[in-house]
């Protein structure tokens, strides 16, 4: 597979030097029939994809940052201009916020695109098959997963049978858009269990390394995250194991490291590289500031989330105060670096929790891979009871995109919102629920 991905970076310069001297469509313009019909152009594709799913709206910032705004609860404020996320923030969304509108929007064209490479397989030179395959497959999954998470009652509020999800598009639009692509949305447990079919057939067949793209290691990650929210957490711990023990990845020595890179850390199971030529990183854009060439600081940090820290957590040394005074994480202080998606530390607090509140040690005691994390950190032992470790997940992780989908499955509350409440939920856009003559409904609390 690394030898596809290195032709595919060859074919993007190409590509891109071609269409400075070549009067060309563009590629929003190009036929689909006329895409998918060679091996080099659906693997080319792929590549299109992987783009897509990296842009601002979705892995690159949107994703996260409409759950740490979710999610806040008076550890962060949104001082920002931009009253879209502000809605968010304040948990007043309307159905027209143009921010939900392009993050849903986005996802489902990766959704189309993989669709299109699934069902053009059988073009792609046999050794590459299933590699593509897989690729695809782990990426449809992985956009489902985290529109579920946004858009959707969560798995913890039960009546997963009669909840709504998402709507399932798995059809291809290469001989056009009809009645197979507008079809109404599934059930939450339908939606899940459609994402994890995707990722286990995407595991079997990927291959890959831990990097920019998605290999057997990245889909057990995604995986054990899935099965976190649904409550399975013998299946959480195995994944998590199996993405710790089968891969090369191992923790950085110092938190610092972690963040800010210039290519990927030992740790990052999956990462978007941004450089001044291709990538966005929505992440430096909104929790940065003006100083390091993002916008001035629209996400500030509370005493209430950094009085959650031991005072000799490095952790805790790696938070920032700006020339006004105020807090700032220093995860995403710079722009034009590689920005993690899933890190081998949470992996190891996964499998911990999860063998903690099953009484087992499959792969290592919780207190291991507790005492790991925490070691890293410049901190000593502690107990390894669930609470212990679900604190401790909030320190590693925090604003890296997890906070709501805790507080969600953990059956918690933000901002005074219960776990459940329809305001932790994003609407349907609008945009969506007019155009589908009917089809799609809409969350309730939103009608």
């Amino acid at each position: 597979m690394q030898k596809i991905f290195l032709s595919l970076s060859i074919l993007a310069i190409l590509i891109s030097g071609c269409a400075k001297k070549l009067d060309i469509l563009p590629l929003q313009s190009v036929d689909e029939t006329l895409v998918f019909t060679s091996d080099a152009n659906i693997k080319a594709a792929l590549n299109g994809a992987y783009d897509a799913a990296s842009s601002g709206a979705l892995l690159g910032g949107g994703f996260q940052n409409f759950s740490e705004l979710l999610g806040a609860d008076g550890e962060i404020n949104w001082v920002g201009t931009f009253n879209q996320p502000d809605e968010v923030f304040r948990k007043e969304i309307l159905t027209n916020n143009s921010f939900v509108l392009g993050t849903y929007l986005q996802a489902y064209r990766v959704i189309n695109i993989c669709n299109n490479i699934i069902a053009s397989v059988n073009i792609v030179n046999e050794a590459d098959r299933d590699a593509v395959k897989g690729q695809a497959l782990f990426l449809r999954g992985l956009m489902y997963f985290e529109l579920v998470k946004l858009y959707a009652k969560p798995y913890s509020a039960g009546n997963v049978t009669t909840n709504l999800g998402l709507q399932l598009i798995t059809k291809p639009t290469l001989n056009g858009v009809t009645n197979n692509n507008n079809v109404p949305r599934s059930t939450v447990k339908e939606t899940y269990d459609q994402i994890i079919a995707d990722l286990t057939a995407a595991k079997s067949i990927i291959g890959g390394e831990t990097g920019v793209y998605g290999s057997e290691t990245a889909v057990s990650a995604v995986l054990s995250r899935v099965y976190l929210q649904t409550g399975d957490y013998a299946k959480a711990r195995d994944e998590a194991s199996d993405a710790i023990e089968n891969s090369t990845n191992s923790l950085e020595s110092d938190y610092a490291f972690v963040f800010n890179n210039t290519f990927p850390s030992s740790e990052d199971i999956y990462v978007l590289p941004i450089t001044s030529q291709d990538g966005v990183n929505d992440m430096h854009t909104y929790w940065s500031i003006l100083q390091y060439g993002a916008r001035d600081g629209d996400i500030e940090i509370n005493s209430k989330h950094l009085d959650l820290y031991e005072p000799d957590d490095a952790r805790l040394a790696f938070f920032y105060v700006d020339g006004n005074g105020i807090d700032r994480t220093g995860k995403w202080r710079l722009q034009y670096k590689f920005l993690p998606v899933i890190r081998l530390a949470e992996m190891y607090l996964t499998r911990s929790e999860c063998n903690a509140r099953l009484s087992t040690s499959v792969g290592a005691t919780p207190e291991a891979d507790l005492d790991i994390v925490r070691s890293r950190s410049g901190l000593g032992s502690t107990a390894a009871t669930v609470d212990n470790i679900v604190y401790e997940r909030r320190l590693e992780l925090a604003h890296e995109g997890q906070r709501i989908h805790d507080i969600k499955r953990l059956q918690g509350s933000s901002d005074g919102f219960s776990y459940d409440a329809n305001e932790l939920v994003l609407p349907i856009p609008l945009r969506e629920i007019n155009s589908s003559a009917g089809v799609l409904k809409q969350n309730p609390g939103y009608e």
